[in-house]
């Protein structure tokens, strides 16, 4: 797993690049990954902002590098 800071921000190796959401089939800049907790664990999250601008989260599982 990648590093997070004391903030919740994972360092993610794909951050502010092209990825997609293999969920919803979306494409976008990776913004963030955050780490939620909730009853039943931790959960990562990642946050993607496509060219519309309006952002969209998956879990952190779900995206991988887009394709060029």
């Amino acid at each position: 797993m990648n590093p997070v800071g004391r903030d919740g921000y994972e360092q993610h190796p794909l951050l502010n690049m092209n990825v997609r959401d293999v969920a919803s089939r979306g494409e976008g800049v990776l913004v963030a990954v955050t780490h939620e907790l909730h009853n039943h664990g931790t959960v990562r999250v990642a946050h993607i902002r496509p060219e519309s601008g309006v952002e969209w989260t998956t879990a952190a599982d779900n995206i991988q590098a887009a394709q060029l």
